[in-house]
């Protein structure tokens, strides 16, 4: 039985999918499906993954979360299409509000996994990075920062967190290169915890989220800003 308070009506509304996202939640885990498709991610994402947070969060306990897209990827990264189609500040805006959404999920009160289901692209790579852990799927999927083939810098915020989440190696291979590391390599360069079968990505992923059940929300969301105090900190925007 879900013990969080508010969990029969969590249940209730994430019956309803947010364009593309949808939420479900059980046993103290919540597990939120970025899309069916490349999942890029676009003003309406972030409105419907910001919001969802805000409800996960405002939970007297909030669950644990696991964050999961499709057979074809995890999330490939900005709608750059969307982003080029908007006024300079509309777009910093945007970019601003994506960057905000990965410290929330690097402190989020509860134990966080990603389950890589397929490819984790630039921003869906940096996604992937500010969760507690990740599981990849075996056969397919890439982890990629493909930045320097797009012609692309990182913003200060983007690369504190590449650098507190991967090893000094392995983050400049990524950063300089744009090297696609498949599942067994990710593990190896330690980019990823686990490496599991399609069928298997997101039980697993739900398995280790699980494992954080019961830890105090404030104390551990206490204790991810200050592990990442120095991520934080970093400028958003270059500025």
């Amino acid at each position: 039985m879900n013990q969080h308070a508010g969990g029969s009506d969590l249940q209730k509304q994430s019956e309803q999918p947010w364009g593309s996202v949808t939420l479900s939640e059980s046993d103290g885990v919540a597990v939120l499906r970025l899309g069916d498709g490349l999942n890029t991610v676009d003003g309406s994402v972030l409105d419907a993954v910001l919001a969802l947070l805000d409800r996960l969060e405002a939970a007297e306990v909030p669950p644990a979360l696991v964050t999961v897209g499709s057979q074809r990827a995890y999330c490939t990264g900005y709608d750059l299409e969307f982003l080029a189609g908007l006024e300079q500040h509309a777009m910093e805006f945007e970019v601003e509000r994506s960057l905000d959404l990965l410290a929330r999920v690097l402190t989020y009160p509860g134990a966080t996994v990603a389950a890589i289901s397929g490819h984790a692209f630039g921003y869906g790579a940096m996604l992937a990075l500010a969760h507690d852990q990740r599981v990849m799927r075996a056969d397919r999927g890439w982890f990629c920062l493909p930045e320097v083939d797009l012609g692309l810098e990182f913003q200060p915020f983007q690369l504190a967190l590449v650098r507190a989440r991967m090893t000094p190696q392995a983050a400049h291979r990524a950063i300089t290169t744009g090297h696609r590391f498949g599942a067994a390599e990710a593990v190896a360069a330690g980019i990823v915890e686990e490496v599991a079968e399609l069928e298997e990505t997101e039980r697993r992923a739900c398995e280790l989220a699980g494992e954080g059940v019961g830890k105090a929300p404030a104390v551990l969301k206490a204790l991810k800003a200050a592990l990442y105090a120095e991520v934080l900190a970093a400028p958003r925007l270059g500025r």
